[in-house]
């Protein structure tokens, strides 16, 4: 997969909500295997379509990658020697923003890989056709979100998902049943437009036909920040905040649970070549070597036979596995 079929499984993905992270090399010193411009998609799972190196340079782009996708930050990852780049020493620092990832075996091809996250915009589901609906609808837009705005009478519960922010604004016609369609989407926010007293009938409702407590104790009511009496456009922007609010502490919680230490994040069977940083698979079959009391994995022999060696100037680097 290259050229636009890489653009379009962007596309696909980004249809989808499915967060990935889009890698591009930017520049290369011969005799890389990858070309200037080459891209590649990689999951939040870890699946990777499209080119960008081989095998010293793909894996390390792999796991910077899932990195970038958990912070949601990007970064320009540079493969290769430090003098390729400019840098003087083998302790050389790259500046804020970069990753320097020595990688000394098999070829002295050098890459510069930018790695930019692609998380999906909220899902906002707006449900009802009153003049603060449709103004929620504009606002929420105007950020960028993907936004429906639907009537109550034709939303079901397969129009939301458990990622989607829904907002019931049918202002009573039909709430009872609007929202139970609602409780049914699961979604990670959902808010009634009513006074305390109204929403309360409206839960208490529920309750009795049997809607699941938990799902109805997460229900705002009435959603959006309290602002007392205010205009139908004050409303949308109260309730716009909350969302941005919940949204933003979501992306935060989630991050927080992705983002662990790599020597925590890396799984069981694999390791980093303490020479040139690559992630390499541990087996049977893989190069390793026993140092005071340790296991060094390699990804191949030209590795293997520098850390051999001089095992103590690799050591130091506190890149043990």
């Amino acid at each position: 997969m290259e050229g636009w079929g890489i653009l379009q499984q962007a596309a696909d993905l980004a249809r989808r909500g499915e967060p990935f992270a889009l890698a591009t090399v930017v520049w290369r010193q011969g005799p890389s295997s990858s070309q200037q411009g080459s891209r590649a998609i990689i999951t939040a799972d870890g699946e990777l379509h499209g080119w960008i190196g081989g095998a010293c340079a793909e894996p390390v782009v792999m796991r910077e990658a899932q990195e970038v996708i958990a912070s949601g930050s990007a970064r320009l990852l540079l493969l290769g020697r430090p003098d390729q780049f400019g840098y003087a020493g083998e302790e050389a620092e790259s500046p804020a923003g970069m990753t320097f990832v020595p990688i000394s075996c098999h070829s002295e091809g050098a890459l510069e890989v930018f790695i930019e996250p692609m998380l999906p915009v909220p899902h906002l589901v707006v449900i009802g056709t009153s003049p603060m609906a449709s103004t929620l609808a504009e606002l929420a837009r105007a950020l960028g979100w993907q936004v429906d705005l639907t009537a109550g009478r034709d939303f079901t519960a397969g129009d939301a998902t458990e990622r989607s922010l829904v907002v019931v604004a049918t202002q009573g016609h039909d709430d009872e049943a609007v929202l139970e369609r609602a409780v049914a989407a699961r979604p990670a926010y959902l808010g009634l437009v009513s006074s305390k007293r109204r929403g309360a009938d409206v839960l208490g409702y529920l309750a009795e036909r049997g809607a699941d407590p938990d799902q109805l104790a997460n229900v705002r009511v009435p959603a959006g920040l309290d602002l007392g009496r205010t205009t139908h456009q004050e409303i949308a922007v109260a309730i716009l905040a909350e969302l941005v609010q919940v949204h933003a502490g979501t992306a935060q919680t989630r991050a927080a649970a992705q983002t662990r230490p790599a020597a925590q994040a890396r799984p069981a069977d694999q390791a980093t070549d303490p020479v040139c940083g690559m992630t390499v698979e541990i087996g049977r079959a893989s190069r390793h070597t026993d140092y005071q009391g340790m296991t060094y994995y390699f990804c191949g022999a030209g590795c293997q036979q520098a850390f051999e060696n001089d095992p103590a100037a690799y050591v130091k680097r506190e890149t043990r596995c």
